[in-house]
C-alpha cells in the first residue's frame, strides 16, 4: 500500500503528528463545551456565544498571527500558540461560573489563531499544485483520526465529569507543542530571509483581486458555519433534549462522521489533484446539503446518525478544496493572505453559533438547521463558478497602487 506521505515534504509529516494530538484533545472536549456551559443555567444563545467567543478572538487576531508567522517562522508560532491554548483550556476546566468559562475559552482563541495560520503556511508553501490536495487531505486526516476517538472518549468522560475533558485536552496540547518545537524544522520553516526578493510574494490586495480566492473565502465562511458552528453549539443539545438521548450518543455521531470522512479523505484529495478543485467542491457541496436536510427533519437518533455519516462523506471533498485553492493562487510567504483565509472561516464560527442559537431559542432546533441548509445553498451555487486553479495561474490584478504593497 502506498504511503500517504509519498512525495510530500518532511514538514508535512511532522505537522500531521503535532496536529493529531490537537485533534484528539479537541475531539474530547467538543461534546463537553455546550453541556458544561449549560450547567451554569444559561440559554442556547449563551451557549452559541461560548462557541463564538473562541472564534471571535481567532478572527480578531488573524492578521497578528500572519505577521508573527512572517517574522518569526512557522515552528515558533505553531508551538507557542499550542502552549497558549493548553494553558487557557486548563483554566477553563477550573471555571466556577459561565463568565469565567467564557473568558478562558475566548483567550484560547489567540493561541489557536497562531498555530492554525502557521500550519496553513507550512502546507501551502511547502507543497506544489500536483500534490496540494493530497497534502491537505493528509493534514485534515490527522484531525479526523483524532476526531474518531476524541468525541467518543469525551462523551464518556463527560458522564464522569464535565471538567475532565478540558484537562485531558490540555495534556494533548502540551504533547502537540512539544512535537512541533523539537521536530518541525527545515529549509521552509523559519524567519523571512531579508536577502530574498519579496516582489514575487502575493499581497493581500492581489489575492482579493482573484475571483478564486474570494470564492474560497466565502466557502470557508459557510463551511465553518456548518462543520464547526452548528455541530459545536446546538447539535449536542438537540440530541440530548429533542431526541432524548445522551452526550455519549452525541460523541458517537461525531465519531461516525469522522470515520466516514477519514476513510475517503485521501481519495478525495487525489481526486482534487487529478480532476481539479471545482469538481471536488461540487461533489462535496451537493452531499453536505443532503446531510443538512436529513438533520433538519430528524425525529429519531438513527436519522441523526445517518445525517452525520453523509456529512462526513461530503466533508471529505469539501473541507480541503478552499485551502487548496488558496495554496494554488498565492506565491511566496504570504502569512497575511493565509490569515485572512482563516479569518473567513473564523467568521463562520463566530456568526453561525450565535445566529442558530438565537433561532433555536425563538423558534426551534429544526428551524435553525433549516436556516443553515438555506445558507449552504450559497455554497452550491458558488462551487459551479470557481475558476479552476490547479496548475493554472490566475492573472493578477493590474494597476495596483504602491500603497497596496503595505497591506
Amino acid at each position: 500500500m502506498q504511503s500517504p506521505f509519498k512525495d510530500l515534504p518532511r514538514e508535512v509529516s511532522i505537522l500531521v503528528a503535532a496536529s493529531f494530538f490537537v485533534a484528539v484533545g479537541f475531539g474530547i472536549v467538543l461534546p463537553a463545551i455546550p453541556v458544561f456551559a449549560k450547567s451554569f443555567g444559561v440559554n442556547n444563545a449563551a451557549i452559541g456565544l461560548m462557541v463564538s467567543a473562541f472564534a471571535i478572538t481567532r478572527f480578531a487576531s488573524g492578521l497578528i498571527s500572519g505577521t508573527l508567522v512572517d517574522k518569526f517562522g512557522e515552528r515558533a508560532v505553531f508551538s507557542s500558540g499550542v502552549f497558549m491554548v493548553a494553558l487557557f483550556t486548563f483554566l477553563a476546566g477550573l471555571a466556577q461560573s459561565y463568565e469565567q468559562l467564557l473568558i478562558f475559552r475566548a483567550a484560547g482563541g489567540l493561541g489557536s489563531s497562531m498555530f492554525s495560520v502557521a500550519a496553513g503556511s507550512v502546507i501551502m508553501r511547502s507543497v506544489d499544485d500536483a500534490h496540494r490536495g493530497r497534502a491537505q487531505s493528509v493534514y485534515q486526516g490527522s484531525f479526523l483520526l483524532g476526531g474518531i476517538a476524541g468525541p467518543a472518549i469525551g462523551g464518556l468522560l463527560s458522564v464522569i465529569s464535565l471538567r475532565a475533558p478540558f484537562f485531558v485536552y490540555s495534556a494533548m496540547l502540551l504533547c502537540s507543542g512539544t512535537v512541533a518545537y523539537f521536530f518541525l524544522k527545515g529549509d521552509k520553516i523559519g524567519k523571512v530571509d531579508k536577502n530574498v526578493d519579496t516582489s514575487e510574494h502575493t499581497t493581500v490586495r492581489e489575492a482579493l483581486a482573484m475571483k478564486s480566492y474570494r470564492v474560497a473565502l466565502v466557502l470557508a465562511f459557510i463551511g465553518s458555519w456548518v462543520f464547526f458552528g452548528l455541530r459545536a453549539s446546538i447539535l449536542p443539545i438537540f440530541v440530548t433534549e429533542e431526541l432524548k438521548s445522551t452526550t455519549a450518543v452525541v460523541g458517537y455521531g461525531l465519531a461516525l462522521s469522522a470515520i466516514i470522512q477519514g476513510s475517503i479523505l485521501l481519495r478525495a484529495g487525489r481526486f482534487s489533484d487529478e480532476k481539479g478543485r471545482r469538481a471536488a467542491s461540487i461533489i462535496g457541496a451537493q452531499v453536505v446539503l443532503i446531510a443538512l436536510l436529513i438533520l433538519t427533519f430528524s425525529v429519531h437518533v438513527w436519522m441523526y446518525l445517518i445525517s452525520m455519516a453523509i456529512l462526513g462523506f461530503g466533508g471529505a471533498f469539501l473541507s480541503t478544496s478552499p485551502a487548496s485553492i488558496v495554496g494554488d493562487v498565492i506565491k511566496g510567504k504570504g502569512g497575511k493572505v493565509i490569515a485572512i483565509f482563516q479569518m473567513a472561516g473564523d467568521a463562520g464560527m463566530m456568526v453561525g453559533p450565535i445566529v442558530i442559537g438565537a433561532i433555536s431559542d425563538i423558534y426551534s432546533y429544526r428551524t435553525a438547521f433549516a436556516l443553515s441548509a438555506a445558507i449552504f445553498l450559497v455554497s452550491l451555487v458558488l462551487v459551479y463558478q470557481i475558476p479552476e486553479t490547479r496548475n493554472v495561474e490566475e492573472p493578477q490584478a493590474k494597476s495596483l497602487r504602491p500603497l497596496d504593497e503595505d497591506l
